[in-house]
């Protein structure tokens, strides 16, 4: 069964629709200005009604506040937040109860320490997703282009529900699924020409890539 598949990132038309041609089950937006792929909540907005209804829109946000998340979901009307901060499950929690959206939390993972650090949000958040612990360096929580040791997986309990992200691109997503399992990916840097640009010959490139893996049974 392919994966769900979350192309994250995305600044334009012509990027959007060809990640839901080809399948994207996701489609995530990014509101941390530090990113490349920063996109102010009313441009965000008016490229997902091309696509609302055919795909699950993401909002990405990192430690926001609420009154920041008032205005994306006011522009945005998000299917999904994705919460890629130091957020506690308190404010999950809070979150939730006050948007009334599913959550993703994402996990910046080197270690084991990192991944056992998801256990107070088990029950909590909807899903969440792995990613990779920012180079020194970096001020972004992800969407660096790296991944992180995929085996650490092998002791989570196959109840909890993620996506794998971390540098996933056409070369690496066999053998990650292939280790994993997982049940959802998500890709960003792995289908830009340069950061925050999105290369449309690398999103058919990525979704063909998955696409052979299953046949192959992974």
């Amino acid at each position: 069964m392919r994966p769900d598949i979350k192309i994250c990132g995305l600044t334009s038309a012509d990027a959007i629709e060809r990640a839901v041609r080809r399948g994207a089950s996701h489609i995530g937006f990014i509101f941390f200005e530090k990113s490349p792929r920063n996109i102010e909540p009313d441009i965000a907005g008016k490229l997902a009604d091309a696509v609302r209804g055919s795909v699950k829109i993401v909002a990405v946000t990192v430690d926001a506040g609420n009154d920041e998340l008032d205005e994306i979901i006011d522009l945005l009307k998000p299917d999904v937040l994705q919460l890629h901060g130091s957020e506690s499950p308190e404010r999950v929690l809070n979150v939730k109860a006050v948007y009334g959206l599913p959550v993703i939390k994402a996990f910046s993972i080197r270690d084991d320490d990192d991944l056992a650090r998801i256990d107070p949000y088990i029950g909590i958040a909807d899903k969440f997703l792995f990613d990779a612990k920012p180079p020194k360096g970096s001020d972004l929580p992800g969407g660096n282009g790296v991944s992180f040791d995929w085996t650490l997986l092998r002791s989570l309990d196959e109840s909890v529900d993620y996506m794998l992200s971390g540098g996933l691109n056409k070369d690496n997503i066999a053998a990650a699924l292939a280790e994993t399992g997982a049940r959802g990916i998500d890709a960003s840097s792995g289908v830009e020409r340069s950061p925050g640009i999105k290369d449309l010959a690398m999103i058919d490139a990525f979704f063909d890539a998955v696409r052979s893996a299953g046949s192959k049974g992974v």
